[in-house]
């Protein structure tokens, strides 16, 4: 089965361009394409696209904006944002509505298949230059509430957000322990929910500021 991809953008050139460069990839479909977010709403209630591109800012909308209420709707949907900023302020806007990735327009082709292929295959993406932004930006984050420091992880979660943190998906983290896909991902949701995080960000800003895992 291809990779599905839904782009949303308010510039027809760039969707059309986008659109016109999947076309010759292998594996890789795409749906539809939206100018504004209230069309990017309306149509995604009838389509399931495995990644979501989704503009920054789409004309006066924010892109954020929609990705978090995309996520709250759609959560099994990945969204990789595309940007021409790469300063701390945007990607802090980027990982608290729960974005799997974060890759600046200016980028060549053969990334921005490597990106679409990883946030659909569950893990994140984020152009070079972003990822030095966003470990600043994870490693100045509030450590985690005070009411959970007491409560340890088991020596199987341990590991499971040490893989995480290392980018690994599902598939990996399982061939790595030897134990199902679905195991891991029951063990990633108990992790958000003892941990209190929104998502694989928090759980990666968890395991750095506790020496689980290192950059």
């Amino acid at each position: 089965m291809p990779i599905t991809i839904y782009i949303v953008d308010d510039h027809k050139v760039f969707r059309d361009g986008i659109a016109s460069l999947i076309k010759y990839e292998e594996g890789i479909e795409v749906l539809g394409s939206s100018g504004t977010i209230s069309d990017f709403m309306s149509k995604i209630e009838a389509i399931d696209p495995d990644v979501v591109l989704m503009d920054i800012s789409v004309g006066e909308d924010d892109g954020t904006i929609a990705t978090k209420w995309l996520k709250e709707k759609k959560p099994a949907i990945k969204v990789l944002i595309l940007s021409m900023h790469h300063e701390d302020n945007y990607i802090k806007k980027v990982l608290d509505a729960g974005a799997n990735g974060y890759l600046l327009k200016d980028t060549g082709t053969k990334e921005m298949m490597q990106a679409i292929r990883d946030v659909a295959s569950g893990n994140t993406y984020y152009s070079q230059k972003i990822s030095k932004s966003m470990v600043r930006q994870l490693l100045h984050q509030n450590k985690p509430k005070t009411r959970k420091r007491g409560e340890k992880l088991t020596p199987r979660e341990l590991e499971i957000i040490k893989l995480i943190a290392e980018e690994k998906s599902n598939k990996e983290i399982a061939d790595s322990l030897f134990i199902s896909i679905r195991t891991v991902d029951t063990h990633r949701r108990n992790l958000l929910e003892k941990l209190q995080v929104k998502n694989t960000a928090g759980l990666v800003r968890y395991a750095l500021q506790h020496g689980i895992a290192k950059l």
